[in-house]
């Protein structure tokens, strides 16, 4: 048997040397006859990659064509098993054909099942089939198809006049549907959403993404409204360096006429960009210098003339701002050891504004900052902070303020370290410089350029004690500041402005909107902290207790008294208070409670906020604040879990949102469903509105053909609105 073997090989390789190997074959019989060689007894075939195995094979040396016959597998790589009964390989041509044919991707545990299929090199084009990620046996979901090509080297198969089935229920048919299994990325189309709204009508989102080179991709999302219009967003993500990264998003949407005018909207087409960037040592690697200090680049600018740009960007309400304030920033900074030196660009845009001309914005600051220096065995302590605001904005006052902060302090431990004692003499200043025009206004407001001088003293005392026990450990402090007032000088501004402004009531006046200096009072501050730990350093319990006495000629002698506790009653509970009490008002100015649960599948989050400003309402600034918030998570299994939320102002006596829902996961599918409501910002002619939004979104991924996306759904329906 063994020269038998010996010289199929060998006649075997001298026939197919156009097929870059050797192939070996092993079998327990073999027996030649007429130009054929048939071996039995279990058929063993190596070549290249490939490892087939059957019970009986027949090899013509005319034709060079070998048939196999009867438990036929095939492993190519280790990657995937094709099974079959009957195959027919020409190896000089690189061909193969199985009848029936059966395929298993092993690292994906995705199944194709077939009539016959031939392959050649690393494309198999295959007959009517089926193909899922679930068991073979009475499969979940799957899909039927005419046809199907699929390559073994990129792991992309295409299947053509698709049914899709879940159990043996027909759900939907497309002419084709394409996938891959290979996780490395590659350009294709992602997930599309598809939705309806009754205002909207039907909605439809295709994301394409392009990713040919490692460095960047672009994914791009253009959707249809049908009873609205029409609109694409970009996202172009990139990595230019081993330090840096960023984003560019974009996006444009139009609207239909008849939507524009029915709705009252501000702007026909919503539009804006967003860019992202982050640098951790760009002065070296832009200016190819070698400066030891630390250098960072972050840049974080947003644009959009409505807020709808955001509304628009997503089908899921949960990823729409309710936010109408947008903020973009670049910082850029330089640190070593003993400096810093940073600038900031900060613009603010309104989005219930039509236009931002009167909107202030920061353009530039400049600051420096001298690390803290110790001198004398750590006793004598001194910083220097210097910060330069450039406020401007295209119509009425602007103002360069500069700020600087000069703290001085001396410390020192007594009693063998269990008091701390400490003096800082605190030297600050602001000079303002005005420019340009003033709004018209019936009450003229004059700004003089001026500076504001202080100097203040601190003293404080605190000590720490530890003390343990069997099962937990107890830290306490306790301490003192008192804060003394000095020298202070004012000129122009400051001294224009310093009674007017120090009335809480006149702060949203135009004459205050450049005024940001407190008063610095004779005050005492006491102040109690203490902790308590269990065996493994775990905290159990945080409480906090402070107290300001005030000693100068104010009415009020007594600040309001804080309390903060965090108490982590059991391993799966948890209580946070945080609380202020007014003695002259003798009520709560604010209090807000929390209470966590997580605990056997359960993740519970309750909230309540409530503030007090004891000032008069009025349009712009309610005097009260009551907010009600709550999130609900339950996982009953590895196979369901679900999610509740519900969000409420109390004093407005309005839902802010809510929503329901479940997650059915398993191996090779997940389903959701889940309803939404959301209240959400929109501009329209007659100035600031909203809309509530009503949602009810499908969410289905067939593992792994689809992976899992935040927040995505397959379908969304909008329900109608009430009147």
């Amino acid at each position: 048997m063994l020269k038998l073997l010996f010289f199929l090989s060998i006649f075997l390789y001298s026939s197919v040397l156009g097929a870059e190997g050797k192939v070996e074959i092993y079998a327990s019989t073999m027996e030649s006859l007429d130009g054929k060689v048939e071996s039995s007894g279990g058929i063993t075939l190596i070549y290249n990659k490939y490892i087939l195995t059957a019970d009986r094979s027949v090899y013509n040396r005319n034709s060079g064509e070998m048939e196999l016959y009867g438990n036929i597998r095939l492993n190519h790589g280790g990657s995937f098993k094709v099974l079959g009964e009957y195959a027919k390989l020409n190896l000089a041509k690189k061909e193969k054909l199985f009848k029936p044919f059966y395929m298993s991707e092993k690292e994906s545990e995705v199944w194709m099942s077939a009539s016959e299929a031939n392959m050649m090199d690393s494309d198999i084009a295959i007959s009517s089939g089926a193909v899922s990620g679930c068991n073979p046996v009475d499969p979940l979901w799957k899909f039927e198809f005419s046809s199907s090509d699929y390559n073994s080297h990129t792991k992309w198969t295409n299947i053509y006049n698709a049914r899709f089935y879940i159990e043996d229920i027909p759900i939907f048919y497309t002419p084709y549907f394409g996938y891959s299994l290979d996780k490395t990325r590659r350009s294709g189309l992602l997930m599309p959403s598809i939705g309806y709204s009754s205002n909207e009508g039907m909605y439809y989102e295709q994301p394409i993404y392009i990713a040919p080179q490692n460095w960047w991709d672009l994914e791009l999302r253009p959707q249809v409204r049908s009873e609205r219009g029409y609109g694409v967003y970009e996202t172009f993500r990139f990595v230019d360096s081993k330090i840096s990264r960023g984003d560019i998003k974009a996006g444009y949407f139009k609207e239909q006429n008849s939507y524009f005018i029915d709705n009252k909207l501000q702007n026909r087409t919503h539009y804006g960009f967003e860019i992202n960037y982050d640098n951790g040592d760009f002065i070296n690697q832009w200016f190819g210098t070698s400066l030891s200090g630390q250098s960072g680049l972050y840049i974080d600018i947003n644009h959009m003339n409505d807020v709808d740009y955001i509304n628009l960007s997503t089908n899921n309400i949960q990823n729409s701002t309710t936010a109408t304030q947008v903020l973009s920033r670049i910082n850029m900074f330089y640190n070593t050891t003993e400096h810093y030196v940073g600038t900031y660009f900060k613009y603010y845009q309104d989005l219930a504004l039509a236009d931002n001309t009167q909107t202030l914005q920061k353009l530039p600051t400049l600051q420096y900052h001298y690390y803290l220096k110790t001198l004398f065995d750590d006793h004598f302590l001194y910083n220097l902070d210097v910060k330069s605001n450039n406020i401007t904005r295209s119509v009425g006052k602007t103002v360069i303020q500069t700020d600087i902060n000069l703290p001085v302090s001396l410390q020192a431990s007594l009693f063998d370290e269990y008091l701390n004692v400490s003096y800082k003499a605190n030297i600050f200043m602001q000079h303002s410089k005005f420019m340009g025009d003033e709004v018209p206004q019936t009450i003229p407001t004059e700004f003089n350029n001026g500076y504001l001088l202080r100097n203040y003293h601190t003293l404080s005392a605190s000590t720490q004690l530890t003390r343990g026990y069997d099962e937990l450990s107890h830290v306490i402090s306790f301490g003192i500041s008192y804060n003394k007032s000095a020298s202070e000088s004012k000129t122009g501004f400051y001294d224009d402005n310093a009674v007017f402004c120090a009335d809480p009531t006149n702060s949203a006046s135009s004459r205050c909107e450049f005024y940001n200096i407190s008063s610095v009072q004779d005050e005492a501050q006491l102040e109690l902290i203490q902790y308590f730990y269990d065996k493994s350093a775990k905290q159990i319990l945080y409480h906090r207790l402070a107290q300001k006495i005030f000693y100068s000629d104010v009415q009020d002698q007594y600040g309001e008294l804080e309390n903060e506790l965090d108490y982590q009653i059991t391993s799966y509970l948890n209580y946070y208070n945080n609380m202020f009490y007014n003695y002259n008002e003798r009520n709560f100015s604010k209090i807000f409670n929390k209470l966590s649960i997580h605990n056997k599948g359960i993740n519970l989050g309750l909230s309540h906020l409530y503030k007090d400003t004891f000032i008069e309402a009025v349009s712009t600034l309610p005097r009260y604040t009551s907010y009600l918030t709550s999130t609900l998570g339950y996982t009953y299994n590895m196979h369901y879990s679900f999610n509740a939320l519900y969000n409420y102002d109390i004093e407005a006596h309005e839902k802010k949102s809510m929503e329901i829902g479940f997650m059915y996961r398993q191996r090779c599918w997940n389903f959701g469903l889940r309803y939404s409501e959301n209240r959400r910002p929109i501009l329209t002619t007659e100035g600031d509105s909203f809309v509530d939004d009503k949602y009810i979104y499908l969410s289905v991924v067939l593992k792994p053909i689809m992976q899992v996306r935040d927040g995505s759904s397959l379908m969304t329906f909008q329900l109608p609105k009430n009147d």
